[in-house]
């Protein structure tokens, strides 16, 4: 497949790092020099310096011949116009936007991006999707992180392991005769900043971070013996009231209606604007590393603080500070990757990193064949997908054991109907299951082309 990828920053050179992995042609389009130079240095991918809407600069990266557009410049008129000047100069099939204005977000303004008038297929913004992903969190407290997949069916939720872990330093195929009636599975272990796919003979150490998929049904019990059996947050506090943080408050109200939220944001007239516009809320205006406002913010009776202000330093410190005062636990938003590895040690309960939840909405949106849902897991590791078995492809009806899987592929379950199936030897796959999986992005091409139909089936 041919992709254009409109800029060149963390978002941008991931996507097309990833897309490049895959065998496909990748052209990035990158205005500043020395950004476009660090691009082609990097990743063995087309780099044309020049300004994303111009139309001789799209006629240089080959418009004409590519199959989708990808802009995720940091200007949103930019994205907006160069998926227009695809369309109507090239006729580029499939056209994804970076926003992140809400205006063009609003449900009344939905008509402006139809074929007559912007005709862009689908619109990304970061600000939602990450506020989504806190709150998934929230739904599962203890967790490091957790999406759910099949339609809800099914669950990965990623945790930290302490010397407190009830099966700490047990063989992962003693689990199944501990917990023989759950339905779950690890599909991988970071440890020491190295991630694997565990084998059974492998054990959980304190230290590591571990990713396991398992029927939702058995969420809650499954966190229970992984040592979380914290209840929902009651009290919340929101360090931040940027886009993320008032998209996260209006979440928090429609979801968790009894919840008792405080927002604290430092500018006097964005704080005014969030008291008019949040229901429920209550903004403080002032410092969140101010001693004074966490205590009127009542830091200390708080279950969870979420700080999600513009700057990685800022979030990572009144984290701190909070569960120094007597906060239960602390979400922390971090844009640099750098921070990821020490914040764990630092005590933080639970990261979230922006460009890995938009990396994997528009690489699901970029897939193609039976993938019904991804999510990018830690940087570099792999990722976890959902697929569906297709009649006639060479994994349905036959075992697992006797299924050429790829090297680094772990399969997390098997959701056949309304049943959820812990992979076994002896586990058949019908047309139409879907498959959890846990891949490295250099073996998705490989496992696409596993569920897919052969080309003697007709």
């Amino acid at each position: 497949m041919r992709v254009i990828v409109c800029g060149a920053g963390m978002v941008g050179s991931s996507i097309a790092e990833y897309l490049a992995a895959e065998g496909n042609q990748v052209t990035v389009i990158e205005q500043d020099v020395e950004t476009a130079a660090r691009m082609s240095d990097k990743i063995d991918v087309q780099v044309v310096v020049g300004h994303a809407i111009l139309p001789d600069v799209l006629e240089q990266a080959d418009a004409g011949n590519c199959e989708m557009i990808v802009a995720v410049t940091q200007s949103d008129e930019i994205n907006l116009m160069a998926c227009q000047v695809a369309h109507s100069l090239f006729d580029v099939p499939t056209k994804i936007a970076r926003v992140r204005h809400q205006s063009f977000l609003k449900p009344a303004y939905s008509n402006l991006f139809s074929r007559d008038h912007l005709p862009i297929d689908t619109l990304i913004s970061p600000e939602i999707e990450v506020a989504q992903a806190i709150v998934r969190r929230l739904h599962a407290p203890g967790s490091y992180d957790t999406i759910t997949m099949a339609d809800g069916r099914v669950r990965m939720i990623c945790v930290a392991i302490t010397a407190d872990t009830p099966i700490i330093n047990t063989p992962l195929r003693q689990l199944i005769t501990l917990f023989p009636d759950l339905t779950a599975a690890f599909v991988g272990i970071v440890r020491n900043d190295r991630a694997f796919i565990p084998s059974v003979d492998d054990m959980l150490l304190e230290g590591d971070i571990a990713y396991l998929v398992c029927d939702d049904r058995h969420s809650t019990r499954i966190m229970a013996a992984l040592g979380h059996s914290e209840p929902e947050a009651r009290q919340i506090v929101i360090a931040g009231g940027g886009n993320v943080g008032m998209y996260l408050a209006e979440l928090i109200e429609q979801e968790f209606p009894g919840v008792h939220l405080r927002l604290i944001e430092r500018n006097p007239d964005r704080a005014q604007m969030l008291a008019d516009r949040l229901k429920s809320t209550v903004v403080l205006s002032g410092d969140v590393l101010d001693l004074d406002i966490l205590d009127e913010a009542k830091v200390g009776q708080t279950e969870t603080i979420v700080c999600v202000t513009d700057d990685d330093e800022t979030n990572i410190l009144a984290s701190l500070l909070s569960k120094r005062h007597g906060c239960g636990r602390a979400i922390t938003l971090i844009n640099k990757p750098t921070y990821s590895p020490i914040v764990n040690n630092l005590g933080i309960n639970a990261v979230v990193n922006p460009r890995s939840i938009t990396v994997s909405r528009i690489l699901q949106l970029v897939r193609r064949g039976r993938i019904r849902s991804l999510y990018n897991l830690r940087e570099g590791f792999g990722e976890l997908i959902e697929v569906e078995a297709l009649e006639g492809s060479s994994v349905v009806n036959h075992p697992l054991r006797d299924i050429a899987l790829p090297t680094d592929v772990a399969i997390g379950c098997v959701v056949h109907g309304d049943e959820v199936l812990r992979p076994k030897g002896d586990t058949m796959i019908r047309a139409h299951d879907r498959v959890i999986l846990l891949c490295r992005k250099e073996t998705i091409r490989d496992v696409e082309r596993l569920f897919s139909i052969r080309a003697d089936y007709f």
